[in-house]
């Protein structure tokens, strides 16, 4: 008898031990949920700004960087193929291409920046991303990123290409991540996807 009420009572308090951290787990979800969403938001906009000239700049608070995002972007809207738009003296000055694809580990979620003759780059920025700290992750960073801008689309096959470090480069085409050639082959399809999609959306709208 002894033997089973020891049985019961282990059961019983594991059951207890359980539910209890189970509900302090939903409970701990459930707060934080709208300021992870916040944050996620934020960050988005943050990489929208930082990829349309002249909105953003290294300091900028939360409220200032939503404040300029709802101010100064448009979009997106279905004349501008899906894209955020920077106005102008009521013209397009510039397109915020939102991109999304499978990395080498996860998903990368990025924003580029189309000058209004729709081939220009103005840069590129990253809001989420999990690839390999110190290799596939240093898409992150400005030595990455920088050259991107003013690269020039192609008029066909690929828009952007990567090349090897330390190869000559053509107008449409900026050096990989050393190191991290998966990383790199998946987001060079990633971005090239997203461009020849809103190419195909947006042709014959110049201006828009």
């Amino acid at each position: 008898m002894n033997l089973v009420k020891r049985r019961w009572f282990a059961a019983v308090y594991m059951f207890v031990v359980t539910s209890v951290c189970s509900s302090v787990v939903i409970g701990l979800s459930r707060v934080t949920a709208e300021r992870v969403q916040a944050n996620a938001a934020l960050a988005f906009e943050r990489a929208v700004l930082g990829v349309l000239p002249g909105l953003y700049e290294d300091g900028l608070g939360g409220l200032e960087i939503h404040r300029r995002f709802v101010d100064r972007v448009d979009g997106p809207t279905q004349a501008s193929g899906g894209a955020y738009v920077l106005a102008e003296g009521g013209a397009v000055a510039a397109y915020a291409l939102p991109f999304e694809g499978q990395g080498f580990w996860a998903p990368i979620r990025g924003v580029i920046g189309i000058r209004a003759d729709r081939r220009t780059i103005t840069g590129i920025a990253f809001y989420d991303q999990n690839e390999t700290p110190g290799l596939g992750a240093r898409i992150t960073e400005p030595e990455f990123r920088n050259p991107f801008e003013g690269r020039v689309l192609a008029e066909q096959g690929k828009l952007l290409e990567f090349r090897r470090p330390g190869e000559m480069l053509s107008a449409n085409e900026v050096h990989a991540v050393t190191g991290a050639t998966q990383t790199s082959t998946r987001l060079e399809k990633i971005i090239n996807d997203a461009l020849i999609q809103w190419r195909g959306r947006t042709s014959g709208r110049a201006g828009s």
